[in-house]
């Protein structure tokens, strides 16, 4: 409500966690990591939980700045950002200024295919096994064909870390939490090759 209502207030604590985070990523980057994360969970499963809008006026210049000073230090860092739910309004901008890693692509929010087909040039994608239907409530089958599906779309030239879109959770029944990791062992190196027996 803040960032409507009080828009003094609200900068003054999203300014908190972001110097905190913007020291410790040029702090990691100056020792030598080559990856940092960020996130906001800023998408619902149909939708932005803020409006793009917000997003720009209070987020976008921080995530830009952090961006901006780890890739100063470092310009070959990879930066992973994460957020559940459907982001496409912002998914330009966030390409724009240097993220390159997009996790979790949860399959029920956004179309990994689509994603893949029009940011897979500018983007990774990190994720999109299904962990709200798909691992807990699926057979080890249906979980095999997932992992191939993923990854002969996503997978297709590079740019893609299969994974579950979250911990795996403890409705996952066992035999599809090792379906998954046989099926991604199996079939997920590259070359993307290979079948589901």
């Amino acid at each position: 409500m803040d960032m409507v209502t009080d828009e003094e207030k609200a900068n003054a604590v999203l300014d908190i966690p972001f110097y905190f985070h913007l020291e410790a990523a040029k702090r990691l980057v100056a020792m030598g990591v080559d990856g940092i994360w960020l996130g906001d969970d800023v998408g619902t499963q149909r939708g932005m939980l803020l409006s793009p809008e917000l997003w720009r006026r209070y987020l976008k210049p921080r995530l830009a700045t952090i961006c901006r000073e780890v890739k100063n230090i470092n310009p070959h860092v990879h930066i992973a950002y994460h957020s559940d739910g459907n982001i496409y309004p912002i998914i330009d901008e966030l390409i724009e200024i240097g993220i390159n890693i997009l996790n979790p692509v949860q399959p029920r929010a956004m179309d990994p295919a689509f994603l893949k087909k029009r940011y897979g040039r500018n983007l990774s994608f990190w994720g999109t096994i299904d962990e709200q239907h798909t691992l807990p409530f699926g057979t080890p089958q249906e979980v095999q064909r997932e992992v191939l599906e993923r990854l002969s779309v996503m997978g297709q030239d590079g740019g893609f870390i299969i994974a579950p879109t979250h911990h795996v959770q403890l409705d996952t029944p066992l035999e599809n939490f090792f379906a998954f990791l046989g099926a991604a062992r199996n079939l997920g190196c590259y070359p993307i090759e290979g079948r589901i027996e």
